[in-house]
């Protein structure tokens, strides 16, 4: 930790967004004080808050269970002391103006001299907030606008009043991004910031457009989902996923916040008359019986059911079939004659209007707007990159063949030739522009390609460090990969770089494996010299790695699953990211890790010093369990103590540079000759398998025996076991049927 970190902070509100944000700290080793009201009657007088804490370790909020220790339930009579200790002291309780203003007299009264203190309101400007404070509360308020769940959501939202201490500011944000992981939006004391803003104007729009046009629910989500580039929710999940009955204060904040010429005020949806009818009948979502969507449970099994907004009743969901849907690219999809299309050109032109015209006052750049519908929403491209997609020209056309006039920034995108006219450049809010300070590192930043085919790239991180990097789906593994691996190798070996990092800017996966199409289809062909052919050449790419003479430092964050686990295990050195997800599912498919993993995971319980190395590697390869963050990983033994975890999965690629930097010239950790096996008159690796389905218990019978014996053995041997047992198993019927149903159905057989 460094001197300016958070250590000790106090969260008040033991609600679901408060309780997360604690847990949130814990996961970044904050020492946290959770607090809410103490509760009528008799008894514990902080059960509020330690009923939320166990709310949250069953929800997956902490990174490790053992992480809920961190955490200490309190109440807000008896805990004020807390608030002295603190570092930070956050509050999360509802949005009631004067209940935030009484809580914040009695910190003030309580709090350190250095204690910083933000709210995480969306909706209550921050001069409202520290009205009646003293000078030093002030210098040291700020608001810290998380989004839900804080754990997963990576943006964070800070605003500064007038009056903010600047160093105060510097070191929320640096806490917030190196500590709990996110990427930090400076926002203004504008109502919604910049995330709600533009999200719950696009909610309105989406929704009043559909309500009120031809199209039914499935094919609005369907819209917003393919051509837009929304989460699958689309826009009536998503009311139903926050809850219908926040409709009414949500967006009449806004409306009485915004001006009377604010678009806002023509989608009032909180006088549509769907969304009344169904608050009268309590339909609020998936809090509730349903909302505009349900799940049902039928005699015929479970059935997705849609709202009839005439006669509110549930009908069975549709399947969309509107010509748009077909076509290619939100532009075409809102050329497209047909319902679909009409409602698409209709929500794309008021959301760009409105961004265009709303972003001088919210925002610095197109790119911060941008930005936070990616990081708060899970949008793919934000609002700026949709206009860029279809042409700024082409929309300026639209416009004007309605008789509407193109807002002013949008005429200066066509001016520059787009809102991102070229790398690094942004048109500013006032129409300039700008090239706004680099993020952390990304392999886009690639200053030059040093090889490269379909699959793979190996990419010039400047430096002397080289990427190896994926370009398949999901960065699978596939030859073209071994092929850049072995070019990789070849090219180190002779000085064109001195150290090598394996990782991507996919923000959700690492690898996820190898590329099952190929196996499934080697399988169908009964063709064993090319199934041992594409086995090996896993195998050898990824031990060669392991031997290089430079250091390798795999950058993993997200999905590290069987063969990408396997890439990550070849590495050096391991920077993970706190949310990697890794382990071996080979079983599900019908196989064994064959390309180093289960010899990897035994070495590494053996440097570990653990009593029975095979039996944690057996373990692990069985089991088919995936750790649920790298903490996880590194305690079941996938990541050694030496490993480093990163919070914000955006910085892993700079901090792996940086570690491969380190480990040039440096002398690696010696690793013995031989590995203890399991010692054959122990209980059988496999005993506690009898009752698994036959297809278990000969992949797992497989596992224990090459790794049951007398004799220690060396690492080639090992290797040699894993090809023998993996071409053994994947020719096996049984087996392909597991791999033909996983790429059918994305589901596991249990045959």
């Amino acid at each position: 930790m460094s001197a300016t970190d958070v250590r000790h902070a106090v969260v008040v509100g033991a609600g679901a967004m408060g309780s997360g944000i604690a847990a949130q700290l814990a996961n970044a080793g904050v020492e946290v004080r959770l607090l809410d009201v103490v509760p009528d009657g008799e008894g514990d007088r902080s059960r509020l808050a330690r009923e939320a804490i166990a709310r949250q370790v069953k929800a997956g909020g902490f990174m490790l269970p053992v992480f809920a220790e961190r955490v200490t339930p309190g109440n807000v009579v008896d805990d004020v002391a807390a608030y002295t200790a603190a570092d930070w002291v956050i509050e999360a309780v509802f949005e009631d103006l004067a209940v935030k203003r009484d809580l914040y007299a009695t910190i003030e009264a309580h709090r350190g001299t250095d204690t910083i203190v933000t709210s995480n309101t969306s909706t209550i400007p921050l001069a409202g907030l520290i009205e009646g404070r003293d000078a030093g509360f002030v210098r040291h308020f700020a608001i810290t606008h998380f989004f839900n769940p804080p754990r997963h959501m990576p943006l964070l939202e800070v605003v500064a009043g007038p009056d903010s201490d600047a160093a105060v500011i510097e070191r929320l944000e640096a806490a917030g991004d190196r500590q709990l992981g996110k990427t930090v939006l400076r926002c203004r004391d504008t109502p919604g910031f910049l995330a709600n803003r533009i999200g719950n104007f696009w909610m309105a729009v989406a929704a009043a457009e559909a309500l009120h046009g031809d199209v039914d629910i499935e094919t609005a989500d369907a819209v917003m989902t393919r051509a837009f580039g929304t989460p699958r929710t689309g826009v009536f999940g998503l009311f139903d996923l926050v809850g219908i009955n926040l409709v009414p204060s949500i967006w009449t904040s806004f409306l009485r916040l915004l001006p009377a010429d604010d678009a806002y005020h023509r989608f009032d949806i909180t006088t549509d008359a769907t969304f009344t009818g169904l608050l009268e009948r309590g339909l609020v979502g998936r809090r509730g019986p349903g909302g505009f969507t349900r799940r049902s449970k039928t005699a015929d099994g479970v059935v997705d059911e849609v709202i009839d907004t005439e006669t509110f009743d549930y009908r069975p969901r549709r399947t969309p079939s509107d010509p748009a849907l077909a076509a290619r690219g939100l532009r075409t999809v809102c050329e497209t004659d047909s319902p679909a299309g009409r409602y698409a050109w209709a929500v794309l032109r008021e959301l760009v209007d409105y961004c265009c015209v709303t972003a001088p006052a919210i925002a610095d750049h197109v790119g911060l707007i941008d930005d936070a519908m990616k990081l708060g929403y899970a949008w793919q491209a934000g609002p700026f990159e949709l206009a860029d997609s279809v042409g700024p020209e082409w929309l300026v056309e639209r416009f004007e063949a309605e008789g509407r006039p193109a807002p002013a920034l949008l005429a200066r995108a066509v001016e520059a030739g787009g809102f991102r006219p070229r790398p690094g450049a942004v048109l500013a809010s006032d129409g300039a522009l700008i090239e706004p300070a680099p993020g952390p590192l990304t392999v886009a930043q690639a200053c030059g390609v040093l090889a490269a085919n379909d699959s793979a790239a190996l990419l010039d991180l400047g430096d002397g460090v080289a990427c190896l990097t994926l370009k398949t789906k999901m960065n699978v593994c596939e030859p073209g990969v071994f092929d850049i691996v072995y070019r990789a190798l070849e090219l180190g070996e002779q000085g064109a770089f001195a150290a090598l990092v394996i990782g991507s800017d996919h923000p959700r996966a690492f690898s996820a494996g190898a590329n099952l199409n190929v196996f499934a289809d080697l399988a169908e062909r009964s063709d064993p010299d090319e199934l041992r052919r594409f086995t090996e050449l896993g195998q050898h790419a990824f031990a060669r790695l392991r031997a290089a003479s430079f250091p390798v430092v795999a950058a993993a964050r997200g999905l590290a699953l069987g063969g990408g686990c396997e890439l990550m295990l070849a590495a050096h050195h391991i920077v993970a990211g706190a949310e990697l997800y890794a382990g071996f599912p080979e079983r599900k498919v019908g196989l064994i890790p064959a390309w180093g993993g289960v010899t990897r995971t035994l070495i590494r319980a053996s440097l570990r010093g653990l009593p029975d190395p095979a039996a944690r590697a057996f373990a692990l390869a069985s089991s088919s369990v995936i750790s649920g963050s790298a903490f996880q990983a590194q305690a079941e033994g996938l990541l050694l103590p030496s490993d480093e975890i990163v919070m914000n999965g955006s910085r892993v690629l700079e901090r792996a540079k940086a570690a491969a930097l380190e480990r040039i010239g440096r002398p690696r950790r010696p690793e013995p000759e031989r590995f203890p096996l399991h010692d054959p008159r122990l209980e059988p690796l496999d005993a506690s398998w009898s009752d698994a389905s036959p297809t278990d218990r000969r992949i797992v019978g497989a596992l224990a025996a090459m790794l049951t014996g007398d004799e220690p053995v060396t690492e080639a041997e090992l290797l040699r076991r894993e090809i023998e047992v993996a071409l053994k198993l994947v020719v096996l019927p049984a087996n392909q049927d597991r791999m033909r149903h996983m790429l059918a159905t994305n589901k596991p057989l249990e045959n």
